[in-house]
C-alpha cells in the first residue's frame, strides 16, 4: 500500500531532527556576571530604599515633633515681637516724643500663657504621646512588611533558579530518550510515532526552558529593585533543611498577636488619639483663663525707647455661642472615636485570624516539604522502571512520557515546598512583630 504523503514527509524530516535535536542542550548555559546578595544584606538594603518604610520612619519623626510642640505649648508661653518704621509725607504726631515728626518707630513684645483651657492642654499632650506610639507601631509593622516582601522576592529568585535546573533536567532526559528512540526506530523495535512523541516532549521542554530563563531574569530584576540595585541581582543559596519547630504553640501565637501585633498596637494608639481629641473638643464648653503681658515703645529713632508702655493682666473667656461650630467639631470628634473603637476590635479579630492562617500555613508547608521529597523519590524510581520496560518493549511510549512528566512535576513541587515554609515563617514573624529565628 502506498503511504500517504504526510508520512512520507515525516520519514524524510525525522532523521534530520534526530541529529539536530541534541544541540538544544546548549540552552542551559547560564551567565555568572550577575551580582549576588545574601538574605541579611537584602533585608538591610531593602529597609533603606523601600519608600513605604522611609515614609513610616518620617511619620515617627513627625509624631515626635507633634509631641514636642504639645509639651512646649504646655510649659512655655507664646511670645511675639513686632517692629515697624513709618515715614510720613507730612509731619504727624509721634506719641514717643510727644511732638510732630516725619518718622514713627513702634516696637512691642507680648507674651501670653493659657493658664486653664478646661484641660485641653493635657488632652493634647496625651494625644500627641499616643500619636508617637501609633507611629512607632506603624514603623514596626512596615519594617516587617518590607522584610516579608524582600524575603518573598529573595526566595523567588532561588526557586526560579531551581526551576531552571528542573527544566534543564527535563531537556536532558528528553534528549536521552530521543536517542534511545532513534536507535529503536532504526532497529525496527519501535515505530516512528514513538520518536515523534519524544520529539514533541523535547520541543516542549526546550520552550519551557526558555520561559524559565525569562522568569529567572524577571525575578532577579525584581530583587534588584527591592534592594536598590539597577539590573538583575542573584540570591545567595540557602540551606534546604526542614523548617524548625516554632517556639510557641498556636494558641500562644494567637494570643500574642492579638495583644502585641503591630497592627493592633496601631489601632489601640489611634483610639487613644481619638479619645483625647474628643476630650479636647469637649473642653471648649468650659471657660479659659489666660495670663498676658506686653511692652510697647514709641520713638522716631530705630530703637523705640522715647516712650514705653507696659501692660499685664488676666483674661477670662467664656464661650457662649459660635454658630454651632463647637457642636459640629465635638460631633465629628465623637464620630472619629467611635470609628477608632470599631477599628480596634476589628484589628484584634483580624490579627487572631491571620495568625491562625499563618501558623497553619507554616505547619502545612513543613509537612508538604517532607511529602514532596518522597514524591520525587517515587517519581524517579517510576521513571527508571518505565525506561527499562520501554527499552525491553514491555510498555508504551505514552507511559514513559507520563513518567517523565511526573518526575518533572515532582521536582517542581519539591522546589516550591522547600521555600514555602520560609515564606510562611516570615508571615508569622510579620504578624508577631519580632523574629523567632535569626536571619
Amino acid at each position: 500500500m502506498k503511504r500517504p504523503a504526510r508520512l512520507r514527509y515525516g520519514s524524510v524530516l525525522l532523521p534530520a531532527l534526530f541529529f539536530a535535536a541534541p544541540g538544544a542542550g546548549s540552552l542551559t548555559a547560564q551567565g555568572s556576571d550577575v551580582p549576588r546578595v545574601t538574605l541579611t544584606e537584602a533585608l538591610r538594603r531593602a529597609a533603606d530604599v523601600d519608600p513605604n518604610y522611609v515614609a513610616a520612619l518620617r511619620q515617627v519623626g513627625d509624631a515626635d515633633w507633634v509631641k514636642r510642640q504639645a509639651w512646649m505649648a504646655f510649659v512655655i508661653p507664646a511670645v511675639d515681637f513686632q517692629w515697624s518704621f513709618t515715614r510720613f509725607s507730612d509731619p504727624q504726631f509721634n506719641p514717643g516724643i510727644n511732638d510732630l515728626a516725619e518718622e514713627l518707630t513702634v516696637g512691642s513684645i507680648s507674651a501670653g500663657y493659657p493658664l486653664f483651657r478646661g484641660g485641653a492642654k493635657i488632652y493634647d499632650l496625651r494625644g500627641a504621646g499616643a500619636g508617637v506610639e501609633s507611629a512607632v507601631a506603624g514603623e514596626l509593622q512596615q519594617r516587617f512588611q518590607t522584610a516579608l516582601l524582600t524575603e518573598a522576592d529573595y526566595y523567588d529568585v532561588i526557586a526560579q533558579e531551581e526551576f531552571l535546573r528542573v527544566s534543564s533536567e527535563r531537556v536532558r532526559r528528553a534528549e536521552e530518550q530521543l536517542t534511545v528512540a532513534r536507535a529503536r526506530v532504526v532497529s525496527g523495535a519501535a515505530v516512528q510515532t514513538d520518536s515523534l512523541q519524544l520529539l514533541l516532549e523535547l520541543t516542549r521542554a526546550q520552550v519551557d526552558l526558555l520561559i524559565q530563563r525569562s522568569s529567572l531574569k524577571v525575578a532577579q530584576l525584581q530583587l534588584g529593585r527591592r534592594v536598590g540595585i539597577i539590573g538583575p541581582v542573584d540570591a545567595a543559596p540557602l540551606d534546604t533543611l526542614p523548617g524548625p519547630d516554632l517556639p510557641l504553640t498556636e494558641s500562644e501565637a494567637v494570643s500574642e498577636a492579638v495583644a502585641t501585633s503591630p497592627s493592633t498596637l496601631v489601632a489601640r494608639a489611634d483610639l487613644r488619639v481619638a479619645n483625647e481629641a474628643f476630650k479636647s473638643e469637649r473642653a471648649a464648653y468650659l471657660p479659659s483663663i489666660s495670663l498676658f503681658g506686653a511692652w510697647t515703645g514709641f520713638d522716631r529713632d530705630i530703637i523705640p525707647v522715647a516712650t514705653t508702655r507696659t501692660s499685664f493682666g488676666v483674661a477670662v473667656t467664656l464661650p457662649i455661642w459660635d454658630g454651632a461650630q463647637r457642636e459640629l467639631r465635638l460631633y465629628r470628634a465623637n464620630t472619629r472615636r467611635r470609628v477608632a473603637e470599631a477599628a480596634q476590635r476589628d484589628a484584634e479579630l483580624e490579627a487572631g485570624r491571620d495568625m491562625t492562617a499563618a501558623y497553619e500555613a507554616y505547619q502545612t508547608a513543613r509537612a508538604s516539604a517532607a511529602l514532596a521529597a518522597n514524591a520525587v523519590v517515587v517519581a524517579r524510581e517510576n521513571l527508571r522502571v518505565q525506561q527499562e520496560r520501554y527499552q525491553s518493549g514491555a510498555t508504551t511510549i505514552l507511559d514513559l512520557l507520563a513518567a517523565q512528566v511526573d518526575l518533572t512535576e515532582a521536582d517542581a513541587g519539591l522546589v516550591q515546598a522547600r521555600f514555602s515554609p520560609r515564606l510562611a515563617l516570615a508571615g508569622v514573624e510579620a504578624l508577631l512583630g519580632r523574629r523567632l529565628f535569626p536571619k
